[in-house]
Parts: structure tokens; sequence; C-alpha cells
């Protein structure tokens, strides 16, 4: 049976968990689920290993929630080991429009040129993630390891 190569996106920074499949760089499917990351990544990535030939997984490596970063990192890294499936992550920003990301309190992530560093505001800016239509690879790295550091507060 011929499996359909695809790149698989995931964004776990909030709640939905987006995943997407991108075949030459077009999104064909979306996947979004409300469910703990820990409890659904292995039945989803399960069934997609299953109906697609998948070249590389990619993930938003944060600035965000550093549990959810951890989790999908753990996950994705496992099987990108297990499979041999090359790893590749992009910051939050390239899936919200570059907008702030809540981090404690009143901070938020903020990216100004290619620096992230933290601001306050007034008012707490809830996080939206969104899939792209287009995925640019070229924007992804091979340092999949997650933003997690945040200066002093």
């Amino acid at each position: 049976m011929y499996k359909e190569h695809v790149d698989i996106l995931l964004v776990a920074l909030s709640s939905p968990i987006l995943v997407g499949v991108y075949k030459k760089g077009e999104l064909v499917e979306k996947i979004k689920s409300k469910e703990r990351s820990s409890e659904v990544l292995p039945k989803i990535y399960k069934e997609l290993l299953q109906k697609y030939e998948v070249d590389s997984f990619i993930y938003a490596n944060g600035p965000g929630s550093f549990m959810s970063i951890k989790v999908a990192y753990i996950f994705l890294r496992s099987l990108s080991i297990l499979k041999e499936i090359p790893l590749f992550a992009m910051d939050a920003f390239s899936f919200n429009g570059n907008k702030p990301i809540k981090a404690v309190g009143k901070l938020h992530f903020v990216k100004i040129q290619d620096k992230i560093e933290t601001r306050k505001f007034e008012k707490i800016i809830e996080p939206s993630f969104e899939l792209p239509q287009t995925l640019d690879k070229e924007k992804a790295t091979s340092n999949s390891a997650p933003m997690y550091g945040m200066g002093a507060v």
C-alpha cells in the first residue's frame, strides 16, 4: 500500500492542541483536540503514522506553557528517535501572527525582530494559535530544543 509523504506540525502551547499534516508544504489534514497532550498525542500520532509516510516532525518549541512544551518535546523527540524521523522546531510566534504570548502574571513574551523578551501588559492577552495553510520548512530549525528559558522576573 502506497502512503503519501508528509510533514506533521504540532502546536501544543495551549488548548486546543493543533496538529497539521502537510503534503508538499500544503495543509491537507487538520486535527484539533482539547484533551491533555499526554493522553491524546499517542493516539493522534499512531493514526497518522499508519496513514502516512512521515518525512519530518515539526513543533512549536515555545515560548509558552513550560509543561505543554515539555510534554510535546519529550513525546516528539522519543518518536523521532524510535522511528528515525527528523525533528524540527519553529517558535510559537510563527503560529499566532507574532502577537504577545502569556508568560507569568501580567508578563508576556514578545518577539522584536529575532529577539524574544518579556514585557508587562496591564491586560492579559489570551493565546490564539493557528495552523498555517502553507508550511515554510525553511523557517524550521534542526535545533529542536525547547525554549523554556525566561529571564528573572
